[in-house]
C-alpha cells in the first residue's frame, strides 16, 4: 500500500499467495484514490459470477457500493453505486460498452486473477479495448501465471537471463513470506497410493499401483480408477479425511472440509459416500446451478462438516473455515492445483493447520513440493541452437506439453475401472516426506500447531518410528541368533503376528531409507518390490514374502553402492 501511494503508477501488478489479502489491499487502494478524488468510479473484473458477488459484499463492508448485477450494455446504474463488477467473459461480449463507461469517468479498474485475461485471445483483446482509457489499473493474481504465449493486457514483460520475456510484478508476496508472517496456514499433504485394476478398450485387464513408474496413459488410467466412486480408494480416503476433520474440530469447532471432484456425477457419488460415513448430508455445489452462490454462502456461515464441489470453489472463493481438503479431480495443472490449495490456507487464528489428501501421483506430489516457489508468466521459449533444423519444432512441442490446455484434464481414453484399494503412502510438509506405517500418526495431529511446532512434531515422530523399527529389528536378530545357538527344540517361540509386525517395520524402515537415498516415493518402492518378489500388499503378506522384499531392497542398496 505504501509503495503504491508513493509511486502512484497507472498500472500496478500485485502477485500474492491465496489468502494473503489481495481483496483488502485492492479495496484499501480504491478507498484512498476515491478519497483523494484521483478516481470517481470503480470497475471490478472477476473470473466468475460468484466472485462478483463476493467482491460486492467485501466492497460494501469497506464503504464502497458496487453493483454485481451489471452487464455490459445495460446503461445507467443506480446512483447508490459508484462501481460495477463484471466477468472477463462479460467484458469480451461487449468491450465497447465498458470502454464508454471507463471514458466517461476517472475510473479505477481492478483486474482480479488477471491471468484469466489470457484464457482466450478474445478475452485479452476485450480487456485491452475496454480499459485502455482507465485512469488507474490494478491487476491482482494469487497463482502461477499460465504457460501459454498470450500476453496479459497491462502487464509489463522484461527479458530474463535466458532472453525469454517474463512478467514483472510491482509487488510479490509469496506463500513462504505469508507463512512466516502467520498470514496463511501451513499445509500438511497426505498422499495415498494403492492397487488399481482396470480393463482397456481392447479388453485387456491391467493391474498397477498408484504412484509407481508408468507411462502417461497408464498413470492417467490408474488415477481415474482411484477416483472411481465405485471402487474402495475413494471411500477409504474420505473416511480418513473425515477422521482428520474430526481431530481438527476438537480444537477448531467450526472447521470444514471440501472435496474437489472432476465432474458432477462423481461429486454426487462422493456426497453419498460422505453421508454414509458421517451420517450428515454434505453441501453439493455444481457450477451450472443458479443456487451455487447461495449454497457456498450458507456453508460459509454454518458449522457443517463437508462441501463437495466440481470446479467453482477452486479459485477466489473465500470460505475461511475450510481446513481439510480431498483433491479428487483429474485436473492436474500447476495453476489449478495452486488455486485449489489456496482455498485452505487462509488463516483466521494462529496455529491452524490445513490438511489436504491427494493421490500419490508424481505430478501432484511435485506441485505440492513446489508450493512455495514463486512463478512468473513466461512468453515463449528461446531457441538455443539455431543450426538445429528441428529446434523450432522441439520448442513448440515443449510449449504445447507445458501449456494449460495440454494438461488441464487427463485424456479421456475409454477404459473400465474394475477395482481399487487405498494405502497410506506418506505425509508431505514443507517439501519433506514423512513415512510411517501408522496412518493415525498423521490423522491424529492436533488442529492447532504453529509451523515450527508442526515440523518438530513430524521430525520427532519420524525419529521415534525409526528407532522403534531398529529396536524391533535388533530383537528379531537376537531371537534368530538364539534359535540357531540353542537348537530347534529349545527355541523361544515368537507369535506369528509379532513376527509379521517386526518384519513389516523392518521393511518400512528400509523403504524409508531407500527414499532418502533416491528420492523415490514409498508407494513406488513398495510397488516395485511387489512386482519383483510377488505377493500381495505388505499389510497382508506372509513372513516369507516380507523377508524376500527385505532382501531385495538390501540387494538394491548394494548394487547402487557398487
Amino acid at each position: 500500500m505504501k509503495d503504491y501511494l508513493e509511486r502512484q503508477p497507472r498500472d500496478f501488478l500485485a502477485v500474492a499467495t491465496p489468502g494473503a489479502g489481495k481483496t483488502t489491499f485492492a479495496l484499501s487502494v480504491a478507498a484512498e484514490l476515491i478519497g483523494r478524488r484521483v478516481v470517481d468510479r470503480i470497475i471490478v473484473v472477476a473470473p466468475t459470477e460468484h466472485l462478483k458477488l463476493q467482491w460486492a459484499e467485501a466492497a460494501a463492508r469497506a464503504g464502497i457500493p458496487i453493483d454485481p448485477t451489471y452487464s455490459a450494455g445495460k446503461g445507467k446504474i443506480s446512483s447508490d453505486f459508484i462501481g460495477v463488477a463484471v466477468t472477463y467473459a462479460g467484458v469480451a461480449v461487449n468491450p465497447l460498452a465498458l470502454r464508454i463507461r471507463t471514458e466517461r469517468f476517472k475510473t479505477l479498474v481492478i483486474l482480479d486473477e488477471v491471468h484469466h485475461a489470457g484464457d482466450a485471445l478474445s478475452w485479452g483483446e476485450g480487456v485491452r479495448e475496454a480499459f485502455e482509457p482507465a485512469a488507474r489499473r490494478l491487476a491482482l493474481t494469487g497463482t502461477p501465471f499460465r504457460s501459454d504465449v498470450n500476453p496479459i493486457p497491462f502487464v509489463t514483460y522484461a527479458p530474463g537471463s535466458d532472453g525469454v520475456p517474463r512478467s514483472v510484478a510491482d509487488y510479490t508476496y509469496g506463500y513462504g513470506h505469508a507463512l512466516a508472517d502467520h498470514v496463511v496456514r501451513p499445509v500438511l499433504f497426505l498422499a495415498y497410493s494403492g492397487s488399481m485394476s482396470w480393463r482397456t478398450r481392447a479388453g485387456d485387464e491391467v493391474a498397477a499401483s498408484l504412484g509407481e513408474p508408468l507411462t502417461k496413459d497408464l498413470t492417467n488410467q490408474a488415477l481415474r480408477t482411484a477416483l472411481d466412486p465405485a471402487g474402495s480408494w475413494i471411500p477409504t480416503v474420505l473416511a480418513a479425511a473425515d477422521k482428520r476433520l474430526g481431530e481438527v474440530r476438537r480444537h477448531v469447532p467450526d472447521a470444514g472440509g471440501l472435496v474437489i471432484a472432476t465432474d458432477q456425477t462423481s461429486a454426487r457419488a462422493y456426497a453419498k459416500t460422505l453421508r454414509a460415513i458421517t451420517g450428515e448430508a454434505p453441501t453439493v455445489v455444481l457450477s451450472d446451478e443458479k443456487a451455487s452462490s447461495k449454497k457456498i454462502s450458507a456453508f460459509t456461515a454454518s458449522d457443517d462438516r463437508w462441501m463437495v464441489a466440481v470446479r467453482m470453489v477452486s479459485e477466489g472463493v473465500d470460505v475461511p473455515r475450510l481446513a481439510v481438503g480431498v483433491y479428487a479431480t483429474t485436473t492436474s495443472t500447476p495453476l489449478f492445483f495452486a488455486q485449489a490449495v489456496g482455498r485452505f490456507v487462509r488463516a483466521r487464528n494462529r496455529g491452524e493447520t490445513a490438511s489436504i489428501f491427494l493421490p500419490s501421483v508424481p505430478l501432484l506430489l511435485g506441485h505440492a513440493s513446489a508450493l512455495e516457489v514463486e512463478r512468473d508468466h513466461v512468453l515463449g521459449r528461446r531457441v538455443i541452437d539455431e543450426s538445429d533444423p528441428f529446434a523450432a519444432e522441439d520448442d513448440l512441442l515443449a510449449q504445447a506439453q507445458a501449456g494449460e490446455a495440454a494438461s488441464a484434464d487427463l485424456e479421456a481414453v475409454p477404459f473400465e475401472a474394475l477395482g481399487s484399494e487405498a494405502t497410506f503412502d506418506h505425509a508431505l510438509y514443507e517439501g519433506n516426506q514423512y513415512g510411517s506405517e501408522e496412518e493415525m500418526d498423521f490423522l491424529g495431529i492436533p488442529g492447532l500447531l504453529e509451523p515450527a511446532q508442526m515440523k518438530e512434531l513430524l521430525q520427532q515422530r519420524q525419529a521415534a518410528n525409526a528407532q522403534a523399527q531398529k529396536t524391533r529389528a535388533d530383537g528379531l536378530k537376537r531371537a534368530r541368533e538364539a534359535a540357531r545357538g540353542a537348537g530347534a527344540d529349545s527355541v523361544e517361540q515368537v507369535s506369528t503376528h509379532e513376527q509379521l509386525a517386526v518384519l513389516r517395520r523392518e521393511l518400512n524402515g528400509l523403504v524409508a531409507a531407500w527414499h532418502h537415498r533416491t528420492g523415490q516415493p514409498h508407494g513406488v518402492t513398495h510397488a516395485a518390490l511387489r512386482k519383483e518378489c510377488g505377493g500381495p500388499a505388505a499389510a497382508v503378506a506372509n513372513a516369507d514374502q516380507l523377508r524376500a522384499r527385505i532382501e531385495a531392497v538390501r540387494d538394491w542398496a548394494v548394487r547402487r553402492s557398487s
